[in-house]
């Protein structure tokens, strides 16, 4: 479907590494030799940027999203937000494309800069204030992982009619994801070229089987609360790829024409959250109508209710929910790939710690969390997305403006030899404070169920919209202060 005419040989992606940092021990060696990434934030050389197989930003994209968290988030339109089947899709339609464009547009900066994101971010946030952006980038990417341990988990257990706690299944999704992130990016893009491949099959069959009960009843006008709740969930779900997406482009072909690696990230988030989440949308609505599935769904388990979706077609239904249960672990190894340079990125000094090791750390945390929080799901779920949007709705236009109007869309104003000296680059002062005084108006522009500001009790919630605006217009001047101040840094 996506394929380039290019050789297709996978660059080493360690062999300048390790020269650059002198023996190493002889464990480390031979992961090495088998092929295991230790690259942390240190930019790729433009000798290793070999790599031409472009359409696996695609795969990697289209894999982490054809899975139970996408399906479980597009519930959420009519079960959290109260909307019908029509305005649900259509708000997952429109701001899921729209909302695509934005880290599909960072992973263009992966094969120019070499750069993972929180790293590039340095040049507009600064060296030390960069740690703003990547503590709440973590936040993401625990957040993220905890959810698709509890929804791998709820379905393992499904299959063995419970037997199998929600806790052991927690745990084996967690195993499993370590393992894929724990090699770097040679295996795992090749795991997320076929990882979604199955889960078509599953929810393919689970909709076929279950297609007499989806119907469309009348439902109740849209209220501009949940429309704008839904819009930020689809924010907090989407544009939070944002911090990681150059992560994933690093090791390509600088070479290649940006308009590619966009088409390709576009399409791999927009095409399977659009579908996925729509299918959700339509399960929800029908789920009041078929009492098999109302009983399942109980204590927040979806995948006990895609249990009952299966059902008919009886042991063949197990194995299928086997293999939803697994798909969230193309969701989870990538984001256990990128929790590595965020911290990096948080704290320096870890810069010297191999990659690896940081897949080990991060799942250690994922997996108590995760457990804690397994029978919270859709109050976890709702709130997370809701509450992540907002500093990512900073986030973006910030280094959007940095790039376009200050850098005028020019990589070469980026010295990439000044990544890890703070007194080339940028102060970042401006960014923090832009980033920061925008949630003067975003706080009391929140609708949550844990806080409602009073704008957000009259008008729904804007505290993303707030973000994206007020942070684009206060960064403009701000960062001309910065400039003029700092003598164009």
């Amino acid at each position: 479907m996506f394929s380039d005419d290019k050789e297709k040989e996978a660059p080493a992606l360690d062999a300048a590494y390790e020269i650059e940092d002198g023996s190493k021990a002889s464990y480390a060696r031979r992961l090495l030799r088998w092929g295991v990434e230790e690259r942390g934030i240190q930019p790729v050389p433009l000798e290793l940027r070999t790599d031409t197989e472009f359409n696996k930003i695609f795969f990697i994209l289209l894999s982490a999203n054809t899975n139970i968290l996408s399906l479980s988030t597009g519930l959420l339109g009519p079960l959290a937000f109260g909307l019908g089947l029509r305005d649900s899709c259509l708000v997952i339609f429109f701001f899921n494309a729209l909302f695509a464009c934005g880290p599909a547009y960072f992973a263009t900066w992966g094969p120019r800069l070499g750069m993972r994101q929180m790293c590039a971010s340095r040049y507009t946030f600064g060296y030390y204030g960069t740690a703003l952006p990547s503590v709440l980038s973590l936040m993401n990417g625990f957040g993220f992982s905890i959810l698709n341990c509890v929804l791998g988990g709820q379905a393992l257990s499904s299959v063995s009619g419970g037997s199998l706690s929600w806790t052991v299944g927690i745990v084996i999704i967690a195993i499993i994801s370590l393992i894929i992130s724990f090699s770097g990016m040679t295996f795992l893009t090749w795991y997320e070229r076929l990882a979604w491949l199955p889960m078509l099959v599953v929810l393919c069959v689970a909709t076929g089987v279950s297609k007499d009960h989806f119907v469309n009843p009348p439902a109740e006008p849209a209220t501009s609360t949940g429309v704008l709740g839904f819009i930020a969930t689809a924010a907090g779900f989407t544009l939070t790829y944002s911090p990681f997406a150059a992560d994933y482009t690093a090791y390509m072909d600088p070479r290649v024409q940006s308009w590619r690696i966009f088409i390709y990230a576009w399409a791999g988030l927009t095409l399977p959250i659009v579908l996925v989440q729509c299918l959700g949308a339509a399960i929800a609505v029908a789920a009041p109508g078929v009492p098999s599935w109302n009983a399942a769904y109980e204590d927040d388990n979806v995948g006990g209710l895609v249990a009952a979706m299966l059902e008919p077609v009886g042991g063949f239904g197990k194995f299928l929910l086997v293999l939803l249960s697994l798909g969230v672990t193309a969701n989870l190894a990538p984001t256990l790939y990128s929790i590595c340079f965020a911290m990096q990125t948080f704290i320096p000094p870890l810069v010297r710690v191999p990659r690896y090791l940081f897949s080990i750390f991060a799942i250690a945390i994922v997996i108590p969390l995760a457990i804690v929080g397994q029978h919270r799901f859709y109050a976890t779920l709702s709130n997370f997305l809701g509450v992540i949007g907002y500093w990512v709705g900073a986030y973006v236009p910030i280094l959007l403006i940095e790039h376009l109007y200050f850098r005028r869309n020019d990589f070469s104003t980026y010295d990439v030899t000044a990544w890890d000296q703070p007194s080339r680059l940028p102060l970042g002062y401006a960014a923090l404070a832009s980033g920061i005084l925008c949630f003067a108006l975003v706080i009391p522009s929140m609708s949550q169920a844990w806080y409602i500001g009073p704008i957000g009790a009259r008008a729904g919630d804007l505290g993303f919209e707030f973000a994206l605006a007020i942070s684009a217009i206060l960064y403009v001047p701000l960062r001309f202060i910065e400039r003029r101040y700092t003598h164009g840094r």
